[in-house]
């Protein structure tokens, strides 16, 4: 991880949540207003649900319109399957928003995980327009968050993927119980590291110890090679996960009244 990033800590998980979804509301329009359009991946697993949740309740059809959303990363599975992240995403967000669905982009699942990483490469290719290689996506926004083990997308400890410097999308096949035993594709870290703004998200005691040596920059752990070129890095965090960071190396924000009001 960069060293020195902005860590915010709530004590509340909701707090964190809405604090989150105020600033995707920032960002989205500056990028509307900029650019025509607001790009964000989202990653899966059980822990953002809230947050989606939040999201889901700007209803505001103009913000919609124009934003697109990508995958950081997906198992292959069908998704229906109760693990697939698409099948989360959907369920707590996609459907219950005014969103386009030509502007989901979910992770092809219907194909060898080397086709489907190809495939996936192909459309963000197409999306952001890249021709050449050593050309990168811009997002907007990505959403991340850390694993017991120190992963982030499905970017494991020990994994090959972890060196890739070509391709925007990696298939990944985890060894022993990382990432469940289900094959994945990834976003790599040129593409997460090439973000104007990167997101993690971090709650429940249970990852306090990872976030300390995550947030102390642990070489060792995949999540500490997020660092972005250019953009900012923001750690959220609940009271739990922050409870063995350095006192004085967070803050405390407190939600404006817009924040709370969504």
């Amino acid at each position: 991880m960069a060293k020195n990033p902005q860590v915010f800590v709530f004590g509340e998980k909701s707090a964190l949540e809405e604090y989150l979804a105020g600033r995707w509301v920032e960002i989205a329009r500056a990028a509307v207003a900029e650019r025509g359009f607001f790009a964000a991946a989202l990653s899966g697993g059980r822990s953002p649900a809230g947050f989606f949740r939040r999201l889901a309740a700007i209803k505001d059809a103009s913000l919609w319109r124009d934003t697109h959303i990508f995958m950081v990363d997906e198992r292959i599975v069908p998704h229906e399957d109760e693990d697939s992240n698409w099948r989360m995403m959907d369920e707590a967000l996609f459907r219950n928003v005014p969103l386009l669905r030509e502007n989901i982009h979910p992770v092809p699942t219907d194909c060898r995980p080397e086709d489907c990483a190809r495939r996936y490469e192909d459309g963000l290719r197409a999306f952001f327009r890249i021709s050449a290689e050593g050309e990168w996506p811009v997002f907007d926004l990505v959403h991340l968050g850390i694993g017991k083990d120190g992963h982030t997308a499905s970017l494991f400890p020990g994994s090959p993927v972890l060196k890739e410097k070509k391709h925007l999308a990696a298939a990944v096949f985890p060894t022993g119980q990382a990432g469940g035993g289900h094959d994945r594709v990834t976003l790599t870290y040129p593409v997460l590291n090439n973000a104007r703004n990167i997101v993690f998200l971090v709650t429940g005691q249970d990852k306090a110890e990872i976030l300390g040596r995550v947030a102390g920059g642990d070489p060792g752990l995949p999540a500490s090679g997020i660092g972005p070129r250019k953009g900012s890095l923001i750690v959220l965090a609940d009271s739990g996960a922050a409870s063995r960071l350095k006192p004085g190396s967070y803050l405390t924000p407190t939600l404006s009244a817009r924040e709370r009001e969504g």
